[in-house]
């Protein structure tokens, strides 16, 4: 007989718990892109190096954001900065997240300098605006251009394990419950490591090819080409350890085990089993697949990974949904389940998480009328 407890009726961590996590992926993933051209040299990647890099830090900036409307007193949460506590989870957030969010920043500021000593020797607010972030240096030389690639080298370097870390903490956040066995398994940090990854180069591809698009650019077919092998690789890493989670929860055979095994078949089936592996896991595989191993023409390329990459998205969200909302439907009696709906018009419902999504890329349109993220790229009648 299914039993749950009175304060187990009503889910707790909503639609803004999955979302936080969702969006933290994107500055990792799309962090990562950025490191691969300004670390290891994929000069292949230069076309979306900048913008990748801009939207990890206008992607940093909303990341907190589901969190904080999701608290009842959110001025409170500034206290974890002052009034510092090392042994907490959240509070080790809050380091990580400041220390990865001045980073990036700083990192913007000396791969975007060129360009703003070039917007500061106009007039106008957004001149006055460019002066004041150069601290009125002004200079622009060859030697110091490449001072200033040195260092975007450096950081970008130290910027790679502190991605790793701001999106692992998530997965150790839920890992580290062991009142619920949906989400206690030592492999839920690194499996959050890689669909971070994975969403991160999916929303670049998709977001790439919009922009081409509407401004009539033409599509760098190598850079693409590349995207789509990382993505690929990434996502069978990412897949296989999601898989292999399940097979180890179930081997075990153990009591939390069994009532895990219901709450797929009787809660989850549609949404994990069907949606999450069966259509938004295996298709956008096998597509990737088919673009990194098979010779075709480069149209056909760019269509099949811009659907991979929409694919990719809807997977690493219901990831998400099925981690955070069905971690939550188990009781903690292993004797019943409950169920969630999401509103609408809510405070921490559908539409107020479509304006926080939303809003990134608001900021990133805004951004690119100061500075240009494509600075090199061409018209589609070239």
């Amino acid at each position: 007989m299914d039993y749950i407890f009175p304060n187990e009726v009503h889910v707790t961590w909503t639609v803004m718990i999955v979302l936080y996590p969702y969006i933290t992926g994107l500055v990792a993933g799309a962090f990562i892109v950025s490191s691969l051209y300004h670390v290891f040299g994929r000069e292949e990647l230069k076309p979306v190096a900048r913008f990748s890099l801009v939207s990890a830090f206008v992607f940093l900036l909303f990341a907190p954001l589901p969190l904080l409307i999701h608290l009842g007193q959110p001025q409170r949460a500034f206290n974890i900065m002052v009034t510092p506590h090392f042994t907490s989870a959240m509070s080790g957030f809050g380091y990580i997240y400041t220390a990865y969010l001045l980073l990036v920043a700083v990192e913007i500021w000396f791969v975007l300098r060129a360009d703003f000593v070039e917007r500061a020797k106009g007039k106008g607010l957004v001149a006055l605006f460019c002066r004041v972030l150069l601290l009125f240096d002004l200079e622009n030389s060859e030697a110091r251009r490449a001072a200033d690639h040195r260092v975007v080298r450096i950081l970008a370097g130290i910027g790679i394990p502190l991605a790793c870390l701001l999106h692992g903490y998530v997965g150790f956040l839920f890992g580290s419950l062991k009142a619920n066995p949906w989400w206690s398994t030592s492999l839920m940090f690194v499996i959050f490591i890689f669909s971070a990854i994975v969403s991160g180069l999916a929303v670049l591809v998709f977001h790439y090819f919009v922009i081409s698009k509407f401004r009539s650019w033409k599509v760098d077919h190598d850079c693409v080409h590349s995207l789509a092998r990382y993505m690929w690789g990434f996502m069978i890493v990412a897949i296989s350890l999601e898989m292999l989670e399940i097979l180890d929860i179930v081997y075990k055979q153990t009591e939390e085990a069994q009532i895990l095994v219901r709450l797929i078949n009787e809660r989850l089936m549609i949404s994990y089993v069907v949606l999450q592996f069966g259509v938004f896991s295996l298709v956008p595989l096998l597509l990737l697949a088919a673009v990194s191993l098979i010779k075709m023409r480069p149209k056909i390329i760019h269509a099949l990974a811009w659907i991979a990459s929409v694919m990719i998205l809807a997977q690493v969200l219901l990831m998400r949904w099925n981690v955070v909302i069905g971690g939550q439907l188990l009781s903690k009696s292993f004797h019943g389940y409950t169920s969630y709906v999401p509103g609408i018009w809510e405070k921490e419902g559908i539409v107020t998480a479509i304006v926080i999504f939303t809003a990134p890329f608001v900021v990133l349109w805004i951004f690119d009328k100061i500075v240009p993220l494509f600075p090199d790229a061409v018209s589609d009648d070239a």
